[in-house]
């Protein structure tokens, strides 16, 4: 049965247009499984109307800020999150979110090389980034990416993906998933968390979809970074059951093979909450 699925893009700041586009061209290459309806997302109001939200690269403080003044950042935590309802205690699907570079940020439980309120973060991901990990917008480069998820996908093109990293990024320490707020994480200097998760810990592990190998025995010196393993590389993409992080700018490129992906992800689980949601009605 086909299905309508409204995704949105955060368009607050940053390379929002440039993934409304590949959205669209990533929809003319999906079959007729779902009714595709993609929107610019400003107001808490236009949020409630979607399924499925990017938040796309940009500068993470400015759009932490003006999602502040416009009411939006507690909108997009339950968007993202979930969350215990009382009083019977029940486990609320929240929703696929995606974030690229500055998105990423602001999906992290915690973020370092940050002054203590100098930006809020959204949360939803168990990591720690490193922010501006690659040095400054004149130390962006491009680079090919071996994204074992893409291999599987039907259509999926075999050659590298070229990445675009522009002030970039990285997934320093994938955290443990608590109740509530990173505790040990908040002790850190220079480092800023995202609010609790209602004292519930999310059950789904962190999975490293994409590394860069290399780089961070070459830059690990020059910005300090912290914790990582060098022979895992640097990781540039991870997912947590719903929410995607990529350090680096798909949107940038002409290559709208991660959105496909992504977006036949965002029907699968959509599909999977709405017949969740029809069982609980027949039950009631």
């Amino acid at each position: 049965m086909t299905i309508a699925v409204t995704v949105g893009v955060l368009a607050l700041q940053g390379a929002f247009y440039e993934h409304v586009k590949l959205l669209r061209q990533a929809v003319s290459q999906l079959g007729k499984e779902a009714i595709w309806d993609i929107v610019e997302v400003r107001t808490a109001q236009e949020l409630k109307k979607c399924d499925a939200l990017i938040i796309p690269g940009g500068e993470s403080t400015t759009v932490s800020l003006v999602a502040a003044r416009s009411n939006l950042l507690e909108p997009l935590r339950d968007f993202v999150k979930y969350k215990l309802i009382a009083p019977q205690k029940r486990k609320v699907h929240r929703k696929p979110t995606w974030g690229t570079c500055a998105g990423l940020i602001l999906l992290a439980e915690s973020a370092n090389r940050t002054k203590k309120g100098g930006q809020d973060l959204i949360g939803g991901l168990d990591v720690r980034v490193n922010r501006n990990y690659f040095g400054r917008q004149t130390e962006s480069f491009e680079a090919d990416l071996d994204l074992p998820f893409l291999k599987d996908a039907p259509s999926a093109e075999t050659a590298p993906f070229r990445g675009i990293f522009i002030r970039a990024p990285v997934v320093e320490r994938i955290l443990p998933s608590v109740a509530g707020e990173q505790k040990e994480e908040a002790d850190r200097d220079e480092t800023v968390i995202a609010p609790g998760k209602d004292d519930m810990a999310n059950a789904w592990s962190v999975e490293i979809m994409a590394t860069l190998p290399g780089r961070s025995r070459r830059l690990v010196e020059k910005v300090g970074a912290i914790g990582l393993k060098e022979e895992i590389g640097d990781i540039v993409a991870v997912r947590q059951r719903n929410v995607f992080g990529t350090s680096f700018h798909p949107e940038l490129t002409s290559n709208a093979s991660i959105h496909v992906w992504w977006l036949r992800q965002v029907l699968e689980l959509v599909q999977a909450e709405r017949h969740s949601q029809d069982l609980k009605s027949k039950e009631e």
